[in-house]
C-alpha cells in the first residue's frame, strides 16, 4: 500500500531555540532541518525528523569552545491520546500532539537536539591538561579529630 508523504525542508538559526541556547557557548550557526510526514505499513501516522548542526559547546577538558556536530534522524509516531503510545511500534518514539491534533515544528526539532547534546561536552581534538597541584608553603597544623580517641584507647589498654 503506497502512502502520501510529504517533505518539508528549511534552515533555522540557533539563536530562535531559546531552550537549546542555555546549554550553548552561543548562538552562532544554523540547523538545516527535514520533517517527512506519512503514515507507515500499519497506517499509523508518523514524523521522520532528519537535521544536522554544528552545535558550539564548551569543552569540559580544555574550557575552550568548539563546534559539536549532530546528524540525527528520529521517527516520532503522531499520537493525540497516552493511550495510543502502545499501539506504536517498538523502534517509534511517541509524539503527543496538542488538542488540535498540531505541533510547532521549531519545537520539535529543539526536543530532538537537546537530547542529541553531550552529558559531558569534550572536543575529541582537545588535548589533555596536565595536572598541576601546587605546593603548599604553609604547614597543616591542623588538629587531627582522631587524636583524642587514640589517647582513650591507649589509656584504657
Amino acid at each position: 500500500m503506497v502512502t502520501a508523504r510529504r517533505s518539508f525542508e528549511g534552515v533555522l538559526p540557533l539563536a530562535g531555540f531559546t531552550r537549546l541556547k542555555k546549554s550553548l557557548t552561543d548562538a552562532d550557526g544554523n540547523v538545516r532541518f527535514e520533517l517527512e510526514f506519512g503514515r507507515d505499513a500499519l497506517n499509523l501516522p508518523f514524523v521522520e525528523v532528519r537535521a544536522e548542526a554544528s552545535l558550539p559547546l564548551l569543552c569540559q577538558r580544555s574550557l575552550e569552545r568548539y563546534l559539536h556536530p549532530v546528524s540525527l534522524v528520529q521517527r516520532l509516531g503522531l499520537i493525540t491520546e497516552e493511550a495510543q503510545e502502545s499501539a506504536l511500534p517498538e523502534e517509534m518514539e511517541p509524539l503527543l500532539l496538542d488538542e488540535h491534533g498540531e505541533l510547532r515544528v521549531i519545537d520539535l526539532i529543539e526536543d530532538e537536539l537537546i537530547l542529541a547534546l553531550p552529558v559531558v561536552p569534550i572536543n575529541p581534538d582537545a588535548t589533555e591538561l596536565p595536572a598541576e597541584w601546587a605546593e603548599s608553603d604553609v604547614e597543616d597544623d591542623t588538629p587531627n579529630p582522631f587524636a583524642a580517641l587514640a589517647a582513650l584507647k591507649d589509656r584504657n589498654k
